[in-house]
């Protein structure tokens, strides 16, 4: 027989892994007691794995497991139509594919599922998205295949929501529907309080008023009880998590201000000596969430605004029977015949129609190593050709996040060393403090002066404090100028770069390809006369490259190529190929190991060898941009000027009036030397921009503090680079340097005016004067004149600090 006290002592016992309250007869395994077997076997897996810190980071972290046959449930998942839709990539046994996983609720969900490499040696990588609930996962098929993986994530009890209509286009309304409610109902209840608070607002002491009073409070409470435990809960869940990891986030006082506001409103309205602060309270919520949504909208807007077509506005080759033209990667239809060159990237899902391709999928897979592809073979967007030049079919169309995604992905992140990224957090930090501090001085002061205002003073101060305004400042800021850039073709990645753009001191750029033009202003061949067969194999090699001086080559020669048998591309010196059984050397003395030629004036040479024969240079004068010269003027006044360059000296004497000191020109760079460079001027404390074209500089744009790669009529994808900025508008590089360094000051002015509103009130809260009039005007009225200021401020900046004739306002 079971006492009475034994069972109330079974039935409040918790679940070691899920929290929830064990049955009488808990399963005690180790001393510690489950609610089932279930949990007690995700607990076995993570303590055989090492994976045991799990129940470290949040108490009782696991999802209760749902019971039934696991394994029939998922056999669908080994249909290949099924696989097809579901994944997001698959090549050459490496899969990848995003799950919604809706019991993603803590940190230690985040921490395991970014630890199943640890669990099965066949997932490869997994990223966990907290705000979308989901998890992005690769795998290797040979080892764990689709349906082997979402039964582990079932096992340890994350099972992903799988559903083929979730990858339409309504995801994220879907997504958004729950703040929607939430907006809804602070609103619904924000109104009728005010509506209820009218006859305090007006003072009116009409007898029948007032006998409403009471009545009118009461009904205001029940209203601002889904307020608080409904649309405002997400703040307390916010502070609670931040709280625990020993960390104050902007959440932390806002959820103090909200919970000063209920208690205390409570006590007025059931003691009868108030009527308390609901209304500034429901309005400060509502005025958080519309705040919250319109910064999904701003980041939703954003997203679609920062697609492929503003990353990569790569521009391809369409083939048709009669001739080859460029079009945009948006204009690309199903059927379409197109041509891909060496190192160029692969925008759409096609069937590749040349004999042969060496495609590297290592922007999507992870996997540095080559896929062979032959005639009829499916090749994936996101591959890079290495080698001659492709013929591909089109299948699909470009899908635009798909390549956003590319540009997110975690190989192609910098360390991140941004402190803007935390500096509402930082400084949520020490204003929580100094309100705490203003609290109890005003608490020991009416202590001393007039007990019966202690309390009083004690939670206005609490009320009025609120940061909510902070918490916007920045999203909205960096938000518009991410924006208003790319209106102007300067395609930022993201806020952090914005953050490193403004503390940038040093600027290193590259001479062909950025500073001077794709075309060539003249060319000559000095050597050996080159026949029409010569040239056509010339032509045939220098197709296949996207180097500047491979392009006016190919451009130059007006005879149809011939088909090569061999291409490779040496990074900073030139081409190797073989057309009809001859070998060809195409670039520089370096890769030849000759003595260069003296040249007299102001222009580049491309040495042609033939079998180990040399049969000449083309010489090869370059146009400079329009404006190069003013940029560069410009930007002395504020910046060390460098220049890095894989050509030779010829152009030294022209380009001395913009870097003065000898010191700050160097030609005939490698790849790794331009790296070097950069990593030098680090070493000094320099913070630096590099500038070029996206080809030879890759190394040296991932090392810089900034990257910015000159995108011209081949645009070519370059995942180190934290920018890109198109050709046309490179005149106009220092007015947009100068706008992302004034929207850091608008973000601190914003700042500014937050606290300056916070004084305001601190003023009457400290003194005890604050009346539900003064909260519920001062409150909202703070986030509202914030936001206002914020984007009127940015876009005016925009009119005056960027050239207002091409700068679009309706467009932001």
């Amino acid at each position: 027989m079971i006492t009475k006290e034994e069972l109330s002592s079974t039935t409040s016992t918790q679940c070691y892994h899920c929290g929830d309250q064990c049955d009488k007869h808990p399963i005690l395994y180790q001393e510690k007691s489950f609610c089932c077997e279930g949990c007690k076997t995700v607990y076995d897996i993570l303590k055989e794995n090492n994976l045991s810190k799990y129940y470290s980071i949040e108490n009782s972290p696991g999802a209760k497991m749902n019971k039934g046959n696991h394994k029939e449930k998922y056999t669908f998942l080994d249909a290949d139509t099924v696989k097809e839709q579901l994944l997001d990539f698959y090549e050459n046994g490496i899969g990848r594919i995003t799950f919604s996983i809706p019991e993603i609720h803590c940190s230690s969900c985040i921490w395991l599922l970014e630890n199943l490499p640890k669990l099965h040696e066949g997932v490869k990588q997994s990223m966990v998205n907290f705000l979308k609930k989901e998890a992005s996962i690769t795998f290797d098929e040979s080892i764990i295949n689709l349906r082997q993986l979402v039964e582990l994530l079932t096992a340890i009890g994350y099972e992903p929501n799988i559903n083929l209509a979730s990858k339409k286009e309504n995801k994220q309304q879907q997504q958004n529907r729950s703040l929607y409610y939430k907006i809804g109902v602070a609103g619904f209840c924000f109104g009728n309080i005010m509506l209820f608070s009218f006859p305090d607002y007006l003072a009116f002491e009409d007898s029948t008023l007032v006998g409403y009073a009471h009545f009118f409070t009461y009904l205001s409470f029940v209203l601002a009880l889904p307020v608080l435990f409904y649309s405002g809960w997400g703040y307390f869940v916010s502070a609670y998590k931040s709280l625990s990891t020993k960390v104050i986030n902007i959440d932390v006082p806002i959820s103090l201000g909200i919970a000063t506001l209920f208690l205390r409103s409570s006590y007025e309205i059931f003691s009868h000596t108030g009527t308390g602060y609901l209304d500034s309270l429901a309005g400060l919520v509502f005025f958080l969430l519309i705040g919250k949504w319109f910064q999904n909208k701003t980041y939703q807007s954003l997203s679609f605004d920062r697609d492929y077509k503003s990353y990569f506005p790569i521009a391809v080759s369409k083939i048709t029977d009669t001739k080859e033209d460029s079009i945009l990667v948006e204009d690309i239809k199903i059927g379409d015949h197109i041509k891909v060159r060496n190192q160029e990237i692969i925008p759409v899902d096609a069937t590749l129609l040349s004999p042969s391709a060496n495609i590297d999928y290592s922007f999507v897979s992870g996997e540095s190593e080559p896929v062979v592809k032959q005639l009829g073979d499916k090749i994936y967007a996101g591959g890079r050709q290495i080698g001659s030049t492709i013929q591909l079919e089109v299948t699909k169309k470009v899908k635009h996040s798909y390549f956003t995604q590319l540009w997110n992905q975690q190989a192609f992140e910098k360390e991140n060393d941004s402190k803007i990224g935390s500096i509402v957090n930082t400084v949520s930090k020490y204003f929580t403090l100094a309100i705490l501090a203003i609290a109890f001085i005003t608490f020991g002061y009416w202590a001393w002066a007039e007990p019966s205002n202690v309390w009083l003073a004690f939670t206005a101060v609490l009320i009025i404090a609120c940061p909510c305004a902070l918490a916007l400042s920045m999203p909205f800021a960096f938000g518009n100028t991410l924006r208003i850039l790319g209106t102007k073709g300067f395609y930022i990645k993201n806020t952090d770069a914005i953050e490193h753009l403004t503390q940038v001191d040093t600027i290193v750029f590259d001479k062909t390809g950025t500073l001077t033009h794709h075309e060539a202003a003249h060319i000559s061949f000095i050597g050996d006369e080159l026949d029409e067969i010569t040239q056509a194999h010339i032509s045939a090699l220098t197709q296949h490259s996207t180097h500047p001086l491979s392009i006016m080559l190919s451009n130059w020669i007006k005879v149809k190529p011939a088909s090569s048998a061999y291409f490779e591309e040496v990074p900073g010196k030139g081409l190797i190929g073989v057309v009809d059984n001859i070998r060809y050397k195409i670039g520089s003395p370096q890769l030849m190991d000759i003595t260069a030629y003296q040249n007299q004036d102001l222009a580049s040479q491309v040495y042609i060898m033939a079998n180990e024969k040399l049969l000449g240079y083309f010489h090869i004068t370059k146009k400079y941009r329009s404006g190069f010269d003013t940029l560069l003027q410009q930007l002395q006044t504020n910046y060390q000027i460098h220049l890095l360059s894989g050509d030779n000296d010829a152009e030294r004497q022209q380009l001395e009036q913009f870097f003065p000191s000898v010191g700050q020109m160097h030609f005939k760079q490698s790849p790794m030397e331009k790296l070097k460079y950069i990593q030098n001027l680090q070493s000094k404390g320099h913070k630096v921009l590099m500038i070029g074209d996206g080809l030879n500089d890759a190394g040296a744009l991932k090392q810089s503090n900034v990257g910015i790669a000159i995108s011209d009529d081949i645009h070519s994808f370059s995942p180190a680079s934290d920018a890109i900025l198109d050709a046309k508008e490179f005149n106009n590089l220092g007015n947009y340097i100068k706008f992302a360094q004034q929207s850091l000051n608008v973000v601190k002015a914003s700042f500014i005016l937050s606290l300056l509103y916070n004084t305001i009130g601190l003023y009457f809260a400290v003194q005890c004067l604050l009346t539900p009039l003064i909260a519920a005007i001062l409150m909202p009225l703070s986030s509202i004149t914030v936001v206002a200021f914020v984007t009127v401020l940015i876009r005016t900046l925009a009119k005056y600090t960027i050239n207002s004739s091409t700068y679009n306002s309706s467009s932001s």
